[in-house]
């Protein structure tokens, strides 16, 4: 988690790619069109999930917990709709296949910076046990170790994470070739890349509601999707509201948007507070509900963390068995 030192870098510096795209291929045989809306149909419904009953839930750990799982499953039809299409990897064209490697590479990379952060926010938390061990005793001594490391917290949960950094770029060349190749004389072809584009659109945004989570930044998309998707008012619905919602929390000067966090560290700052700064000679308050509602907070947050991070690792696998299952295709034929 980092503050922004520097004006945030917006995606697209040199303009934004994105522009109002239609499906095409309308005239799709029936059995391919009932392929398509039902994994259309699902994946609204997912989109319709996540949308978010109050600003409380975003961004909260569950939220995003349920986020990463509804992202599995839409991976997981797309492996599904290929086989349903009954379209052999040699069938396929080669600019077809290059998406889908460019893709998943991408997304592998960007499921292990996730991980990186997950990972640095639970050394953080780790940490604030050690504090609250130390405050069960009024012992000066401790006292004044647990008050330094108060503030040892607050920098290391603000410290910069280079591999969220370069999350940021890797989402980036995403958004820039969200519009897929363009499909002739392949009505099957048409369909994979119509998924292949909602999968794509989901992932590009959630992954960006992530980064700006732990950057400590809004780097977000506004993708613009057509009401002519079933799923395009949905999504758009969603956008604004949680994108809105993470703008809000860093306009009013807040470190971090994630709800958990952000609880921490208002007990952090009231416990920074209370203990003086030379428990020796000041009288020092009573601490013990203080200290309670930390490890309370602290121990909910390592098992959000712990939660979140096995659908982070579900993510990735899935991801890795698609391309390999690509990559084992392709050396067969």
């Amino acid at each position: 988690m980092s503050r922004p030192q520097t004006p945030p870098r917006q995606f697209f510096p040199f303009g934004n790619p994105f522009r109002m795209i239609s499906p095409k291929g309308s005239n799709l045989p029936s059995k391919l069109a009932a392929i398509l809306n039902a994994f259309e149909r699902s994946l609204a419904e997912r989109l319709r999930k996540l949308h978010p009953s109050s600003k409380d839930d975003v961004l909260s750990l569950s939220w995003m917990k349920l986020a990463m799982e509804l992202l599995c499953e839409t991976h997981s039809d797309i492996k599904t709709l290929i086989k349903e299409l009954d379209l052999p990897v040699p069938d396929w064209n080669e600019k077809w296949i290059d998406v889908y490697l460019d893709i998943s590479v991408k997304l592998l990379d960007v499921c292990n910076a996730i991980s990186s952060e997950l990972s640095h926010l639970n050394q953080s938390n780790l940490m604030l046990r050690c504090v609250t061990h130390n405050l069960d005793s009024a012992e000066s001594k401790r006292l004044a170790r647990a008050r330094a490391s108060l503030g040892q917290w607050k920098q290391n949960i603000s410290s910069s994470n280079s591999r969220v950094k370069n999350c940021c770029a890797i989402l980036d060349s995403l958004g820039e070739s969200l519009d897929l190749p363009k499909v002739k004389n392949s009505a099957k072809g048409k369909v994979l890349m119509l998924a292949l584009y909602g999968v794509k659109v989901q992932t590009v945004f959630m992954c960006s509601v992530f980064a700006s989570a732990f950057l400590g930044s809004p780097k977000l998309f506004d993708l613009k999707i057509a009401d002519t998707y079933s799923w395009g008012q949905t999504f758009s619905s969603l956008q604004n509201d949680v994108n809105n919602e993470i703008r809000s929390t860093y306009s009013h000067g807040k470190f971090t948007p994630l709800k958990e966090l952000e609880a921490i560290d208002q007990c952090v700052a009231n416990l920074h507070k209370i203990i003086p700064e030379n428990p020796e000679v000041e009288e020092v308050k009573p601490l013990e509900n203080a200290v309670s509602e930390l490890r309370g907070k602290a121990e909910k947050l390592s098992e959000d963390l712990h939660l979140l991070t096995n659908e982070v690792d579900s993510f990735f696998q899935i991801v890795l068995a698609g391309r390999d299952a690509l990559l084992s295709s392709l050396r067969g034929s």
